[in-house]
């Protein structure tokens, strides 16, 4: 293995005692990295019985912190439980390169801690002036394959990340060397919220080009200028030099593409297949961020909600809301799944709406069409139990939102419009629906006390305990430039530590809450006992266990997230509530029924479901119309109709009292295999 080979030919005196380890480990790493490798990738699935055996990889320290696996994955995973296992030796790996190798390494983040938060480019600039790095030239010489065989006129990069920042730079640095007249741009996340106010010009001896916002424009303005078809002063949202001075270019006369115009990813020159699939962290949605292969779409350009204090709400990426059709939706969903051969799709939306989820879900069980999705949402109460219901049954498997603070007074600060109660009952409906949520979390918002943070912890805890939670992840607050909390930081009673705008990287800001607690301090308790409460574990232990310093007691009453969700009102129907049926037609048998001398018809309605078989017994009248209304109903006909227009349907039949029949057993038990109400 190359890895070993510079290790030795740079052998140090010094190295860590897990290092020395992995060294003299050395050969069972060659001899098993190469069918780790193949398995990661999918061809070799059967090597999972080795790995998870524990006895045919080597085991350095990522080993150590090894979570409890029969609770991960249980006595059946094998698949991934190995799949976690080989993640672990990747990263011992990882470890290994990082300290005798390359100390910037990282499989998903390279060089990080120089991208984060670099208000000036020197650092970067003086890191890109020294000699290639073991794994710098791994990288150009890949670059350097790629453009001998492909020879373009132009090059985009995109930096989502500061981990991708370092890479980036290599790249741009190496082309305008080797290819003066090749043009080379920059745009991603990075880019659109750190490089907005950029001002120092050797960022431009590694890039021609650095774009801002939504990408189709601007890129396509850039090809049509090296083609020689436009002027510069044409480009659009582009930072550049012009006569040796850094220069902003906005074509206010070019638009940019609709939802609807910019097309379907196009996935043909990705290897696929030689992507791995790792699993870092026995967290449920963690892993299904790294497990497997998942097609990227967007229901929704932007963010609908748009109000959140926290976030970068004034940049185009969340302000500009768009959402695209269902139908369209479904004819990209359709078009990369024969591209890829894979079914599974994230939708990396800011936050999905609702009533866009609830139209992709109909389209997609109307063209019949087998896919895996899950995507992030804002916890709002249009999420009833039978919009979970309907999502799931269209392959929705995973959602994600954010629960924040899990207190009513900061969420109100936030603006987040919801309440700690209104989460409660979504994330039931999702729960009982079959499908999995994951809650983000926050702590350290600006006025939030001691006394707060802990009464989040418990409300948390009592979600776990309620088992309406399956995952979450606990992150602390930071102020950036572009949100409320940055621009008007007066209004939440926070004072910017930082005031001078640097000439690189300008997002994240440094400041000081003086109403507030040490936030800091928290960090370590509330994330150890998120994972106890992952696991099921400690969920009757007092708070103050989890902190080694004084916190006060919660002041949320034991029962009340159960309480909530016991006493959750039940919402009333609308008379324009659709009415949608997922069900097969039932098999209908008359019978009479008898008792004391009285004779009366009655209908028998057999109901085959996926899981189960359901009867319902009722008169004759009442079973014919339902069986023939239940076809007017169905999802697969282009007519909805409303449950104003059932009950007109129901009276006109003859009947009477239809409240008294539709709201009861054994109607509203019918949900169960396939009548919602959306």
């Amino acid at each position: 293995m190359q890895v070993f080979r510079q290790i030795s030919d740079s052998a140090k005196d010094d190295l860590s005692q897990n290092a020395t380890r992995m060294i003299a480990l050395q050969e069972d790493y060659i001899y098993s990295i190469d069918a780790v490798i193949q398995f990661l990738q999918g061809k070799n699935t059967t090597l999972a019985h080795l790995v998870a055996k524990r006895n045919f990889l080597p085991e350095a320290s990522r080993f150590t912190q090894l979570d409890d696996l029969v609770w991960a994955f249980g006595s059946m995973g094998i698949q991934d439980k190995a799949k976690h296992l080989a993640t672990l030796y990747l990263e011992d790996l990882s470890d290994l390169i990082k300290e005798c190798v390359d100390p910037h390494f990282g499989f998903s983040r390279y060089a990080e801690k120089l991208g984060r938060s670099a208000n000036s480019f020197d650092e970067l600039y003086l890191a890109l002036q020294q000699e290639y790095s073991y794994v710098d030239k791994v990288l150009i010489s890949i670059l350097q394959s790629r453009v001998a065989a492909i020879n373009p006129l132009l090059v985009a990069i995109s930096v989502p990340f500061p981990g991708n920042l370092y890479a980036s730079l290599r790249c741009g640095q190496w082309i305008r060397k080797h290819y003066p007249t090749m043009k080379v741009v920059m745009g991603g996340g990075f880019a659109n919220t750190e490089l907005r106010s950029l001002s120092d010009a050797r960022v431009f001896e590694f890039f021609d080009f650095i774009t801002l916002d939504d990408g189709e424009a601007p890129i396509e303005n850039l090809v049509h200028y090296v083609e020689g078809k436009i002027p510069v002063t044409q480009l659009k949202r582009c930072f550049t030099l012009l006569d040796g001075k850094l220069t902003y270019i906005n074509n206010a006369a070019c638009t940019d593409y609709k939802q609807g115009q910019v097309g379907t990813p196009d996935y043909s020159d990705f290897l696929l297949d030689q992507y791995i699939s790792a699993i870092e962290i026995a967290n449920p949605m963690h892993s299904l961020w790294g497990d497997g292969r998942w097609n990227k779409l967007t229901m929704a350009h932007g963010c609908y909600w748009g109000k959140c204090t926290f976030c970068d709400i004034s940049l185009d990426y969340i302000k500009l809301y768009e959402p695209a059709t269902a139908s369209l939706l479904c004819d990209r969903l359709e078009e990369m799944i024969a591209q890829t051969g894979e079914n599974g799709f994230h939708f990396v939306d800011e936050a999905a709406p609702p009533a866009l989820m609830r139209a992709l879900a109909l389209e997609i069980i109307k063209r019949k069409i087998v896919v895996s999705w899950w995507t992030n949402i804002r916890f709002e109460k249009s999420f009833t139990r039978d919009l979970c219901l309907l999502l799931k049954a269209s392959g929705c498997i995973g959602v994600s939102g954010g629960l924040e603070v899990a207190s009513d007074r900061l969420l109100e600060l936030i603006q987040k419009g919801i309440t700690v109660a209104q989460v409660a009952v979504v994330t039931k409906n999702f729960t009982e629906a079959g499908i999995m949520v994951h809650a983000y979390l926050m702590y350290g918002f600006p006025t939030q006390t001691a006394q707060e943070t802990i009464d989040a912890l418990e409300m948390v805890r009592q979600m776990f305990e309620a088992g309406i939670l399956q995952s979450a992840f606990w992150h602390q607050f930071t102020m950036t430039a572009h949100s409320p909390v940055g621009m008007s930081p007066e209004n939440y009673k926070v004072k910017k530590l930082t005031t001078i705008t640097g000439t690189f990287a300008n997002n994240d800001i440094v400041h000081l809450d003086p109403t507030g607690t040490s936030h800091d301090s928290f960090g370590f308790g509330l994330k150890k006992s998120l994972l106890n409460f992952m696991h099921g574990a400690c969920l009757d232990y007092p708070l103050q266990k989890w902190f080694d310093f004084k916190v006060p007691k919660t002041a949320v009453p034991p029962g009340y997230i159960a309480n909530t969700l016991a006493s959750a009102e039940f919402s009333s129907v609308k008379p324009s509530t659709r009415i949608i049926w997922l069900g097969k037609q039932p098999v209908v048998e008359r019978f009479t029924k008898s008792k004391k001398g009285s004779h009366w018809e009655m209908s028998s309605l057999t109901f085959q479901g996926r899981g189960e078989t359901c009867i319902i017994k009722i008169n004759r009248e009442h079973g014919e119309w339902l069986s023939g209304v239940l076809r007017l109903l169905s999802v697969d006909n282009n007519k909805t109709y409303t449950l104003q227009e059932v009950k007109n349907h129901y009276e006109a039949a003859g009947l009477n009292d239809f409240e008294l029949f539709w709201d009861n057993k054994p109607i509203n038990t019918l949900y169960k295999i396939g009548l919602l109400m959306l």
